[in-house]
Parts: structure tokens; C-alpha cells; sequence
């Protein structure tokens, strides 16, 4: 059974491992790439309910991992496939939860599980195959709130590697490693660019050892209150003119930096299909999107900050949620998704390019 920390109760049959589990009931709407959902660091600590009503058809495979493990807390689907039907598949998606003792759940009304977090937000729940109803709730009601989570330290590298660039090495950059996926360098190496991946609680001074040509703040999951590291970090890389890019938490990192604020979404934003503004080329991009804190900062006019002036660059056309940041006078920018969707949507994946043109032209004016 599935039960939520304000009583509400789902019966299905197990999927994946045995046993209970607790964590932050979120959904996705994403109606492909779960493997990319499971892998991604983002979702550490969260029960994630896919809308899609048919999971697992595509089975699993050894090359979409965006990290070196599961990291969900539990998975929830409405009508699991019976067998994987796809060339690239070498595993099933059941079999895989298992080996990863991931607790989930199938057959429960996947729409009205997504409606009531609509309605109530993004709440604790907890799966299990071996306790009651009140058992369970009671469980769920201790679990600790996402709120004020510090989960990078948990998800990051324990120690700093390098991803080449593909054919020449055009630029070298540090990426701060708050929950990064796979596809993030691998995007950076197609264009010339190395990627030195260093651990979340990394300095500054680290950042900037060996002079790269700029710094990216990765994804990841918690709550940016709690991260006052990784602001610190940033702050010394804005304060030596650094060029800078980061993505969803790195965006909240960056914010909190030039001294915004930050905010826990209702229900936060996941999946493949979630349109944003782009207000530098006045276009509107299908984005994908894992998170439930996001910047709080004016949408009408640039914010006067220690860093200069910095205004909103992009804004989520559901609910007018900040979705990116532009400093005018630093070079600094950063998106609240996923530039590297996979599987997903590409329409923003040019924002790799524009960092790469920003430590361009910072580099033609040293």
C-alpha cells in the first residue's frame, strides 16, 4: 500500500523490491526516459509517481544511466509493461528495482495520486509491503521534510575526475558536482570542452586551481537554504570574474549568491513537457525539469545586487515561476532545467553553446 502523510490511502500490488520506504511524493510527466528519472541524482530521497500510464516498455539498458546508481526512494506506476520490447534493452525495469532495492507500487490510480498533489503539493509518503495502514502513516509523519535538506554531500563525487572533450580541447572548466548527470559533460565535450568534476562541498580556490576557463553548477537534489558551501564557492568564483553557467540547483546556488531568496514550489516541476520563455531570443522552449525550490526575484525589472545588475531570463509559462537568471554585469547566467535532456526534449540544448561563447568573448577581452 502507498499512504500519504495526510491519510490518504492507495492499494496496488508490489513492483520492484519488497520491504517500506519513505520520501517526498512528487510526479513526473514525462512519458519516456524513466531510466533517466531513476538515475538522476535530483530525485534523491523522493517517491516519484509517473503520470504515463504505461512504464517499463523499453526495459533498461547499460548506457542511459545519468549516474552510478538508482537514487529514487520508491517508484509508482499505474500499468507496468509485462516484458521490455525495444533492441537496446538488456534488462527488465522490474529487475532492476529489485537489485537496487527500490520499494514500488503498481495498480493504483496514477491520475488521482497526481490530482491530489496537485491540489494538497508535494507531501511525505511511504510504500510498503509489510506493514498497515496506521503503521505506515506513523512512519511516514516521522520522516524528515524536504525542507532544509542538505542532500548534495550525499549524491556527490567522493573525489574529482575529468571528462575530455571530444576531438580538440578548446576549454578547460571546473564543475561543481551538487548531483550532476552523465549527459552534462558528455554535452561539453562535443564542444572542445574538459570537464574537471570536483566534489559539492569544493572551495573556491579549488574551483579556480589550474585556471579554467570557466565554472558550471550542476543539478541536485535538497533544499538551497541549506547549501551555504556551495554559495560561498560561487561567491569566490563571481568575485574573480570567472565565466559562470549553471542548471536547476546550480541556478538556486547562484541566485542565493548574488543575494536572492528561494522558495519551496506546491508541487514543483517534472517531466519532459514544461514551457519556458526564453527572454534573451524571445522564443518559447519544451523543457525538462526536476525541482521544488525555485528564485524568488522580480519578473518586471533588473535586481540591483552585490554582483551588479541581474535580471529574470526565462519564466515558466504555467505558473510565472523564475526559470533562469542573466547577471549584466558579470558573466554569469543560469537555467532552472535541463539544457541535457535525455530522454527529452533538445530545444535548450544552445545554452551549452552560449557558455561556451561567454568564455569566449571573456577571453578575448583579457
Amino acid at each position: 500500500m502507498l499512504v500519504l502523510e495526510d491519510g490518504r490511502t492507495f492499494r496496488g500490488e508490489s513492483y520492484g523490491a519488497t520491504g517500506t520506504t519513505v520520501g517526498e511524493a512528487v510526479f513526473s510527466t514525462g512519458m519516456t526516459g524513466y531510466q533517466e528519472t531513476l538515475t538522476d541524482p535530483s530525485y534523491h530521497r523522493q517517491v516519484v509517481v509517473m503520470t504515463a500510464p504505461h512504464i517499463g516498455n523499453t526495459g533498461v539498458n547499460e548506457d542511459d544511466d545519468e549516474s552510478r546508481r538508482i537514487w529514487v526512494a520508491g517508484f509508482v506506476v499505474r500499468d507496468p509493461a509485462r516484458r521490455p520490447a525495444n533492441w537496446r534493452a538488456t534488462g527488465t525495469l522490474d529487475d532492476e528495482l529489485v537489485e537496487n532495492g527500490v520499494v514500488g507500487i503498481s495498480g493504483v490510480d496514477t491520475r488521482a495520486l497526481t490530482r491530489h498533489l496537485r491540489d494538497r503539493g508535494a507531501m511525505r509518503v511511504g510504500i510498503s509491503t509489510e506493514l498497515d495502514a496506521d503503521e505506515l502513516l506513523a512512519r511516514v509523519q516521522a520522516a524528515p521534510s524536504m525542507s532544509g535538506a542538505d542532500l548534495a554531500p550525499e549524491v556527490t563525487t567522493p573525489e574529482a575526475y575529468t571528462v575530455p572533450a571530444v576531438g580538440e580541447k578548446r576549454y578547460t572548466i571546473s564543475a561543481l558536482d551538487l548531483g550532476i548527470k552523465a549527459a552534462t559533460p558528455r554535452h561539453l565535450a562535443e564542444l572542445g570542452v574538459e570537464t574537471r568534476v570536483l566534489p559539492a562541498t569544493a572551495t573556491a580556490q579549488e574551483l579556480l586551481d589550474a585556471g579554467p576557463d570557466g565554472v558550471f553548477l550542476s543539478n541536485g537534489p535538497g533544499d538551497p537554504a541549506a547549501s551555504d558551501y556551495a554559495v560561498e564557492a560561487v561567491r569566490g568564483v563571481l568575485d574573480a570574474g570567472r565565466p559562470l553557467f549553471g542548471i536547476c540547483f546550480g541556478n538556486q546556488i547562484l541566485g542565493r549568491a548574488l543575494g536572492l531568496g528561494t522558495y519551496k514550489l506546491p508541487f514543483g516541476h517534472r517531466g519532459l513537457n514544461q514551457p519556458v520563455l526564453d527572454r534573451v531570443t524571445d522564443s518559447v522552449r519544451v523543457t525538462s525539469q526536476n525541482h521544488g525550490f525555485a528564485v524568488d526575484a522580480p519578473l518586471d525589472r533588473a535586481t540591483d545586487t552585490p554582483y551588479g545588475r541581474v535580471e529574470v531570463s526565462h519564466v515558466g509559462l504555467n505558473d510565472q515561476v523564475v526559470e533562469g537568471l542573466r547577471c549584466l554585469d558579470v558573466p554569469a547566467f543560469s537555467v532552472q532545467f535541463h539544457p541535457e535532456a535525455a530522454a527529452g526534449p533538445h530545444d535548450a540544448a544552445p545554452l551549452f553553446q552560449r557558455f561556451v561563447d561567454l568564455m569566449e568573448d571573456t577571453r578575448a577581452q583579457a
